[in-house]
């Protein structure tokens, strides 16, 4: 067994050599690698290594569906609330299946990219590519300013929607504080993240924060069979535009969580086998949102269109306190995911990216968490703002810009013979991905966008007219009246 230095060292090359590797008639060359026995012996005899090395299909995986689900499973059944039970479920296929088509040309794109760039013994071993370096290099410098922008504001809100998720869930443990407060103080706590060097650091929290969803989701499930449905319980969605549109675009931001694939991808030793783990990641995630959905929506009905976060209607319990501390303990994971990406720009804008000292790396970041910090503060509004992210970001983010990209990078015939990644097997014309691509493009534009983008701006001003900028406790329930006043004489 090689020194578990060496050993460190080359699975940081190996993952920083894939376009070293030539595919050529199937077959795979790579000029630099680790050994499987040497991956085996490294993983099974250094703790460190199991814990905090992560670059296997398997953290990929665990990754892309542990980022997926997050703190959107508690507002997915208020979608229900404006959706309907039937097309709150065919949209989560819908978008599901819509957003792995989506990350599977963001590979291909990363593997088209990175198989250039080598070619031309450009080395990588020091930097983490990402999703607008990749269309630079692809398609030009407008189309990086495009990706940059689209990537880093949806990240940033994303990151938002961590901290505001956090304070809401912890009110329902103790509410003695208000939901600002907690968002001040987990503010704090998730600037910890500074700390992790990169997504090959991730593979313990990516485990765990997985079992955390895997337990909430089921508890919700349970939970709303075991209360049964709510005296005087109504379900009378889909019944406003408005909130049909505002619905459909919560679970498009739901399925829109590769907006770190490239870091991901960049993270893995092998990054060609990501190709179908976001869909198989995608396939696990039905398991936890349609059952719980439908189960909340059942039990609730009509009672959740004022109750964003499911937390809020379920009786107190150990169960329900042990959910909502997985899965705080899930949003400081899911912060990490969503800022990571962003910590990255920032050290290439100032220089600092290629630092090998963690706490340099660490300081150099931290303003990367005020103005998330200060916006999740603006806007607490828990649910509508996942909407409005999700029209006007994800939409375009994770939807629009790659079907693009993809179509232009392989628009000439050269480009299409030359490419390192054919057609899938299910669809091995070009003209099928053309078709496919411009359909995607399409209903996104129009539904998600237009559509999604008017009803849930309107559902987030109605939030902002009736609560108002920085609201002390979002959606919290009313004091107690005041005790009657003695009369004395």
């Amino acid at each position: 067994m090689m020194p578990e230095k060496q050993a460190e060292e080359a699975i940081v090359v190996s993952s920083a050599s894939y376009g070293e590797a030539e595919h050529e008639g199937g077959v795979k060359r790579e000029a630099v690698a680790v050994t499987e026995e040497e991956e085996d012996s490294h993983s099974i005899f250094s703790v460190k290594s199991i814990l905090w090395h992560g670059g296997s299909a398997w953290d990929a995986w665990f990754s892309c569906a542990s980022n997926q689900v997050a703190q959107v499973l508690l507002t997915l059944p208020y979608s229900f609330s404006q959706l309907g039970m039937l097309s709150g479920i065919l949209f989560q296929v819908f978008y599901g299946l819509l957003g792995s088509w989506t990350a599977y040309l963001i590979s291909v794109l990363y593997i088209e990219y990175r198989t250039r760039k080598e070619k031309e013994n450009v080395s990588f071993k020091n930097h983490v590519i990402q999703w607008f370096e990749v269309l630079d290099g692809l398609l030009g410098p407008y189309w990086k300013a495009l990706g940059l922008a689209f990537n880093c504001t949806f990240l940033l809100f994303g990151s938002v929607i961590q901290l505001i998720a956090c304070a809401s869930n912890i009110y329902y443990i103790n509410d003695r504080l208000d939901k600002r407060t907690w968002t001040y103080i987990f503010g704090a706590c998730c600037a910890t993240t500074v700390f992790i060097p990169s997504f090959h650091n991730y593979r313990i929290w990516s485990f765990l924060g997985l079992g955390m969803t895997t337990y909430t989701a089921w508890y919700l499930t349970a939970a709303a069979l075991i209360h049964g449905q709510a005296e005087g319980v109504v379900h009378t969605g889909p019944k406003k535009l408005v909130l049909y549109f505002t619905g459909a675009t919560n679970i498009l931001y739901t399925f829109g969580g590769h907006a770190v694939t490239v870091e991901i991808m960049h993270a893995m030793w092998k990054p060609q086998k990501f190709k179908s783990i976001y869909l198989m990641a995608t396939l696990y995630v039905f398991t936890l949102t349609i059952p719980s959905a439908s189960a909340v929506y059942w039990a609730f009905g009509d009672q959740l269109l004022n109750h964003s976060n499911a937390f809020a209607l379920l009786p107190k319990s150990a169960f329900r306190d042990s959910a909502v501390i997985l899965m705080l303990i899930h949003q400081f994971i899911t912060f990490g995911f969503a800022c990571t990406p962003l910590y990255f720009v920032w050290e290439k804008v100032i220089g600092m990216h290629d630092t090998k000292s963690i706490c340099l790396r660490a300081l150099a970041r931290l303003p990367v968490v005020v103005p998330i910090w200060f916006l999740a503060i603006i806007f607490p509004f828990f649910g509508p703002i996942n909407s409005a992210v999700g029209a006007l970001l994800v939409s375009f983010t994770v939807y629009i810009i790659p079907a693009l990209a993809h179509m232009l990078t392989y628009r000439t015939a050269s480009a299409r013979q030359n490419a390192a990644e054919k057609p899938p097997f299910f669809m091995p014309s070009w003209t099928g991905m053309y078709v496919f691509n411009a359909f995607v493009v399409g209903w996104v534009l129009v539904v998600g966008f237009g559509f999604g983008g008017w009803a849930s701006m309107s559902n987030f001003v109605k939030q902002v007219d009736t609560f108002g900028l920085f609201t002390k406790c979002y959606q919290c329930k009313p004091p107690p009246p005041p005790a009657a006043t003695a009369h004395h004489r």
